[in-house]
């Protein structure tokens, strides 16, 4: 199969690779002519494990290609893959600028068949502009080749892409031709071969999917959010809680962690754009109004706990964060809570010092210049002479701490807990203060 990708983001790298590793000749084209001749040069702009092993190994044989030359990839590929960003707009919107800019693209160059494809998560209704751009376009041109547009939207969790796509719980499929369904069969048949995971549907369907599923899950970590802090005030445990409603099958363990909120790049970005289209349709979406606005009172919630212990308020204080990006295997800080917390954190007039496994120099670029924050290299330096500590992400390496050490290092043996992964009886016999979530506190 001949493969053309537009955009060399998170999901275009990673679909571009997936599918060259199934022996597809696949082109990745940007117009940013900085990152191509990065990537062209072996260096991959993003952090996921496994990713730079299977665009090396793809481009070393032949069948991965990075270029700007946009006619050249809309005459190569059968498949031509909208990949670029929707970004949120002022009102929560997708914006849709770039989307319809490859559809203008692909229809200033398009001279054969092709299936053009939106992998970008996309409104309802994006498909019948894609496909309005290509045929203007192309009337423009006084060209008349065929064409068909597909929603194939993607589902890749950061931090486990590579895997998500070469072993994916389902392919989603929005089509109005049969033709094109047998077609895109064929390009991720080497992906289902054990089991028939295509899933195929109208186009509408098929866009609503990608935000049904992404808000689904949103609403689930902010339910989790609201019944973890409900526990708090009556006196329960809400992690004894998670384990008895998780064991029933109809609703189950995943996504039913309490936290800091959710963050990353799709989540707050697609149930914002759910709620706008809910708008635009003449509906009032209220439960999507109400996991939003938990989710933002839940990334204040450790900041919080810091302004009741330190009743003398926050100024001049030190604060360890153990975790800047949104969840672990990811350098991402949008949407983080961690940023989040580091902006009331150095508005109360405390310092703060960070240490994230992956994500340090995407924080040193968020916080460039900003007075009162800092890197450090490892989790116990970050920890030295600190006030007290707060764990926002759960990486590996933050379950199993030396306790004596960190007591000895803190200033105040405090620690705030926003992913509850201590037992806190444990931490109190060890002479640490401990705050988590829908847990109460704990005295040292």
């Amino acid at each position: 199969m001949r493969v053309t990708i537009f955009g060399s983001g998170y999901v275009g790298l990673v679909t571009g690779a997936c599918l060259a590793e199934a022996g597809n000749h696949v082109i990745c084209v940007d117009v940013d002519a900085g990152k191509i001749e990065r990537l062209k040069r072996g260096e991959v702009p993003i952090h996921e494990p496994g990713l730079d092993e299977v665009i090396k190994r793809n481009a070393e044989a032949g069948r991965l290609e990075f270029t700007t030359d946009a006619a050249r990839g809309v005459e190569h590929g059968l498949f031509q893959l909208i990949a670029v960003g929707t970004p949120p707009g002022e009102d929560g919107s997708a914006d849709l600028r770039y989307v319809l800019a490859v559809a203008r693209t692909i229809g200033t160059h398009l001279n054969r068949y092709a299936i053009v494809i939106t992998k970008s998560t996309v409104p309802v209704g994006t498909a019948d502009k894609v496909r309005e751009e290509l045929a203007r376009t192309l009337t423009a041109r006084e060209a008349k080749p065929e064409f068909d547009v597909v929603s194939n939207p993607e589902f890749l969790k950061e931090g486990a892409a590579i895997a998500d796509f070469m072993k994916p719980d389902r392919v989603v499929v929005g089509t109005d031709n049969p033709r094109t369904t047998e077609l895109m069969r064929a390009l991720y048949e080497p992906f289902i071969r054990n089991h028939d995971r295509l899933i195929v549907m109208d186009i509408r369907s098929s866009e609503l999917t990608k935000y049904a599923a992404n808000a689904m899950l949103a609403t689930k970590i902010s339910f989790m959010n609201e019944l973890a802090n409900i526990a708090e005030k009556v006196g329960a445990d809400i992690e004894k809680v998670r384990v008895g409603i998780g064991s029933d099958p109809r609703i189950g363990y995943s996504f039913i962690y309490p936290g800091t909120g959710y963050g990353g790049s799709c989540f707050p970005k697609d149930v914002q754009a759910l709620i706008r289209s809910a708008h635009e349709a003449g509906h009032e979406p209220q439960i999507l109004d109400a996991v939003e606005a938990v989710n933002a009172r839940q990334k204040e919630i450790l900041f919080r706990k810091m302004q009741q212990h330190f009743t003398q308020g926050l100024k001049g204080r030190a604060i360890a964060l153990w975790g800047l990006a949104f969840k672990p295997q990811t350098d991402d800080m949008r949407e983080a809570p961690a940023v989040t917390l580091i902006n009331l954190l150095l508005a109360a007039g405390a310092t703060v010092r960070g240490y994230d496994p992956v994500a340090g120099a995407e924080a040193q670029r968020l916080f460039a210049g900003q007075k009162g924050f800092s890197l450090a290299k490892n989790a116990y330096e970050a920890a030295q002479g600190a006030d007290a500590l707060a764990i926002v992400t759960e990486w590996q390496e933050f379950r199993s701490p030396d306790f004596d050490r960190l007591r000895e290092v803190l200033k105040t043996p405090v620690i705030f807990d926003g992913r509850n992964l201590y037992d806190p009886a444990m931490v109190q016999r060890l002479g640490l203060t401990y705050y988590a979530i829908g847990r109460g506190r704990v005295a040292g």
